[in-house]
């Protein structure tokens, strides 16, 4: 059974959701997207390639409450299923509830563990070892309605960032699963399973106060918050200068006799800092105002961070 279909979303994982939805049959009557940027979105140009229904709003709310407009224009589109693959913005109750079999949304963990905009950062900052997708049914709270899909068995390991986490292990997972659970709510087969609260967390964004290194902490604590920060916002540090952001880090062991936070060596490009316990290599940096750029080019032997 095909269902008609409104998705929600943006990037390419947008994209793929949606080309695997038409691919099985579905009628996608209308591609929410984020306005135009400086870059295209590649949802918005899926969108627009294939002659569908296109919508480019910065919010469906005002004040906390529904813009009338946006819920008649979304109630004109008939559709039974709404698809949230990737969105960021939220979405007004009479929306999200409006289609016949509701809405379906991804999330880049293992819910109820990790709720929250960020949780692919906090996974790794957290330390830990086991990632996965999840496709539930939204209510009013924040990431907590019924599960319909979940994909786990996925290891964190030591070089994954935040970025390479989802591109490298989770995006198609995700992509799998999004189709599967609307497959799922097509046959009438799906079951909605209330998320263990007992064992939910939530956290919030990764801004730069949670960015802030310090070099009293362990090298391994300080090896995880800068692989979650990276790419954005970047595990930042004082340096000559001002801010400098850190990115692509491998935990090494200790150096002899260097003070927490001192560049103790050059290779290929990086920098390898000392830290309790351990020892940093740091392949990449960005000052404030700059690109990134070899870390070797920037911090000379000796210098001091933090």
């Amino acid at each position: 059974m095909s269902l008609r279909i409104a998705t929600f979303g943006q990037a390419p994982f947008g994209r793929d959701v949606l080309l695997k939805l038409q691919e099985a049959g579905h009628e996608i009557v209308g591609v929410y997207a984020p306005p135009e940027g400086a870059r295209p979105d590649p949802l918005a140009e899926a969108a627009l390639e294939r002659g569908l229904p296109l919508f480019r709003h910065k919010a469906m709310r005002r004040k906390g409450v529904a813009i009338p407009s946006r819920v008649a224009e979304h109630a004109a589109l008939g559709a039974e299923l709404n698809v949230l693959a990737f969105v960021t913005m939220i979405l007004p109750e009479v929306i999200v509830d409006a289609p016949k079999h509701g809405s379906l949304c991804f999330h880049p963990s293992l819910l109820p563990k990790f709720r929250g905009g960020n949780a692919l950062a906090w996974q790794i900052i957290e330390g830990e070892t086991e990632a996965g997708v999840t496709v539930f049914r939204p209510d009013a709270g924040v990431d907590t309605g019924p599960i319909v899909v979940q994909k786990g068995g996925v290891e964190i390991e030591p070089h994954h960032t935040a970025a390479s986490l989802y591109f490298e292990r989770l995006y198609e997972l995700g992509v799998e699963a999004m189709v599967e659970a609307v497959e799922r709510v097509a046959a009438g087969t799906a079951t909605y399973t209330p998320q263990a609260e007992s064992q939910a967390s939530f956290q919030g964004l990764v801004d730069d106060e949670i960015a802030a290194i310090d070099w009293s902490w362990p090298a391994a604590r300080l090896d995880r918050l800068i692989r979650g920060c990276d790419p954005q916002p970047g595990a930042h540090t004082a340096a000559a200068g001002g801010r400098l952001r850190l990115f692509d880090c491998q935990r090494l062991e200790p150096v002899a006799e260097a003070e927490p936070g001192t560049v103790v060596g050059h290779q290929d490009g990086a920098v390898r800092v000392a830290a309790h316990g351990g020892s940093l290599r740091i392949g990449r940096v960005r000052a404030e105002g700059k690109g990134k750029e070899p870390a070797a080019e920037a911090l000379a032997v000796g210098a001091r961070l933090g």
